[in-house]
């Protein structure tokens, strides 16, 4: 299996050194160049061959709103997911903006950050449940909630999620698409997470609820 090639992002260096050591003992993570602020970040992502991008928000000499910006306007095929301790919804609707694929806060337990790099890099998106409640709580309320949710969905999460209530298998669903069952399982568990469901059968009654509204 190639190597995920990661650019980390984030001003404290203590808390990059710690980050750095715990995702390089997933034997596919390979940190090729780190940065500590948003200048330099840019930079790094013309100079390297990378797979991901982790960028922290609160950067010096150029925001990490504002390196995403620039990073995605420069590779818009390369991956961003933003790791911070800022929740609220005006943030991340401005992430949301640049392109970005993904926010978690810090705190985030390991094996989460690890799921949330390996959807990210996989096409999908995953949003941190609490950043994405902030930004629930600020949609207009005349709008129904499921689908503010259904429309949080990527495309190809669409196309998943309308096998999902044909009742495809995972194994199906691969085939259809020409992507591996595991690619399918990231997807997957993060159309249930974005969508606040536990299940496949919760996916199906969303599904019908939708078209009765």
């Amino acid at each position: 299996m190639a190597d995920l090639k990661i650019l980390l992002v984030e001003d404290d260096e203590l808390f990059r050194l710690g980050l750095a050591v715990r995702l390089q003992q997933e034997n596919d993570f390979k940190i090729v160049a780190e940065a500590e602020d948003g200048e330099t970040a840019v930079e790094l992502t013309n100079r390297h061959c990378l797979d991901l991008v982790l960028l922290d928000v609160g950067l010096p000499r150029m925001s990490g709103i504002s390196a995403c910006a620039h990073i995605k306007q420069q590779h818009p095929q390369l991956p961003v997911l933003a790791l911070t301790s800022r929740s609220e919804s005006s943030l991340i609707n401005r992430l949301i903006e640049t392109g970005i694929q993904g926010y978690c806060l810090k705190g985030i337990p390991a094996e989460k950050l690890i799921l949330a790099i390996r959807s990210v890099v996989a096409g999908a998106s995953w949003w941190d449940y609490t950043a994405t409640q902030e930004i629930y709580s600020a949609f207009n309320h005349s709008i129904p909630i499921k689908e503010n949710l259904i429309n949080t969905l990527t495309k190809r999460e669409k196309e998943i999620f309308q096998l999902m209530i044909e009742e495809k298998t995972d194994q199906e669903i691969a085939n259809l698409l020409y992507i591996s069952t595991a690619t399918v399982r990231v997807h997957i568990h993060t159309i249930l997470q974005k969508l606040k469901i536990s299940d496949r059968h919760q996916a199906v009654l969303l599904f019908k609820q939708q078209l009765q509204s």
